[in-house]
């Protein structure tokens, strides 16, 4: 009888570990496929991550113009008529002005002109600062406006009064007719209000007395201020109506002062500033007129329309 022949194959542990093998070479490629292929919508987000803070927005401003360059020729004229009188180089220089030296000039810049005769001399600074909130809960604007509110309550002008919340009167019900000069139900006796509107009316002219030299109450300097440099020591009001004050219309927010000092024997000085916000960028705008001898002292009403001219001009360039 043939004897059949023996074919060699996988038996008996051989075998078993063959089809382990397999199975888990299989079991791996599946896995390894079904990670891969995982939507990212099915990963599991942690509840306790709330929202993401809001970050403020930047400022509007992100550089500065050269401030030398930024007042015309005829403005610096207008501004030093003392320097039509100069040689021609100095003339020249005069104009050109002196920029002051700062570490960044994105962040802030200044320029300074000034011009001088025997009689009379004119000194022009304009200094121009961006403003930039390290807080990421604050913008740049609202930090702009924290640094001018400084300088405003600095220079003793008082903020703009803000309108109190209106409140609905509660309702009451009719009483019995009073007596005569006795209190009713429905307010105070008629004199008692007078008086108190009265002294309300007086406090508030005494915060805003026109005529004080730097726009404090009753003329007192600012806490922590000291007498100007030179010995010069005020020597009076500002006329009514020129007086320090909150000026409309120039940037978001602005504000002129305007100070008198006399220098030495005879001599008068006026320095008036403009300062004003657009946004993120702070201007200050510094005119000073010194007069020497026998010449009167300057005018507030021209200094001023000069200073606030200038400043509405470079508030213009701004919006370029």
């Amino acid at each position: 009888m043939q004897r059949k022949r023996y074919t060699p194959g996988r038996t008996g542990s051989t075998a078993r570990t063959a089809v382990v093998l397999t199975l888990g070479l299989g079991l791996g490629i599946g896995l390894t496929g079904c990670s891969s292929g995982t939507p990212a919508d099915d990963i599991a987000v942690d509840a306790k991550a709330g929202p993401a803070a809001a970050v403020a927005p930047p400022g509007r401003y992100r550089t500065l113009f050269e401030p030398c360059g930024a007042v015309p020729q005829a403005t610096l004229k207008d501004l030093l008529p003392g320097a039509a009188t100069l040689a021609d180089a100095e003339r020249d220089k005069a104009y050109r002005g002196v920029a002051d030296v700062t570490y960044d000039t994105d962040r802030r810049v200044g320029c300074t002109w000034k011009a001088d005769t025997p009689d009379i001399s004119h000194r022009l600074a304009l200094d121009i600062e961006r403003v930039v909130s390290y807080d990421t809960a604050v913008s740049d604007d609202d930090r702009a406006q924290e640094v001018y509110v400084r300088k405003q309550l600095a220079a003793g002008i008082p903020l703009p009064p803000t309108a109190p919340p209106t409140t609905t009167p509660p309702t009451t019900t009719p009483s019995a007719p009073a007596s005569p000069g006795s209190p009713t139900a429905s307010g105070p006796h008629p004199g008692a209000t007078q008086g108190a509107t009265q002294a309300a009316a007086g406090t508030a002219g005494e915060a805003t007395k026109p005529g004080d030299a730097a726009g404090t109450p009753s003329g007192k300097p600012p806490a922590g201020a000291t007498a100007p440099s030179s010995g010069a020591t005020p020597s009076g009001p500002s006329p009514t109506g020129l007086e320090p004050r909150v000026l409309q219309g120039l940037g978001n927010v602005a504000y002129l002062d305007d100070t008198l000092t006399t220098v030495g024997a005879n001599g008068h000085q006026r320095a008036v500033s403009v300062v004003f916000r657009t946004s993120n960028v702070i201007v200050t705008v510094s005119y000073r007129e010194q007069t020497t001898g026998s010449a009167e002292a300057p005018d507030s009403t021209e200094l001023q329309e000069k200073a606030r001219n200038l400043a509405r001009l470079l508030a213009e360039r701004l919006e370029e």
